[in-house]
């Protein structure tokens, strides 16, 4: 399945946006291919101010959010794939979501990296991942 992540980083844009509140997002600016300027961020992280009052061309996929932004006066084009955002919320009340950190997959970073695997690593073909040896056991939780 894909990630829930891009689907809700644009629900909750969108429902900030409509009530009158200034989105901003926290990113992990160390995060693999993040694009911000250099010298905003703090202890690895950056919040972006992505109102559309203050951003221009903002792009929001499955993958990245990219948009054109200013910082201290100078125009900077910044990328930011949706495994580093870590939050989005509204700055006037705080109300929005925290995510969880993603791990990039075994794909991204063969695609990523231009490495190529022999498949040792990879689960077997066939659509079903490989069953646990033992019996499974369930536990009633009260």
């Amino acid at each position: 399945m894909n990630s829930s992540r891009p689907y809700l980083v644009r629900a909750l844009y969108e429902w900030i946006v409509d009530n009158d509140c200034t989105p901003h997002i926290l990113v992990n600016a160390e995060y693999r291919n993040v694009q911000v300027p250099q010298g905003f961020a703090t202890d690895g992280q950056i919040v972006l101010n992505v109102s559309p009052s203050a951003v221009r061309h903002m792009q929001m996929d499955n993958e990245a959010v990219s948009f054109e932004g200013r910082f201290s006066g100078v125009a900077h084009s910044l990328y930011v794939p949706v495994g580093a955002i870590m939050g989005i919320y509204a700055r006037e009340n705080g109300q929005g979501m925290v995510f969880d950190p993603e791990v990039p997959s075994l794909e991204d970073d063969v695609e990523l990296e231009g490495e190529h695997t022999d498949g040792d690593d990879l689960p077997p073909s066939g659509g079903q991942p490989p069953r646990p040896s033992g019996r499974p056991s369930l536990k009633v939780v009260k």
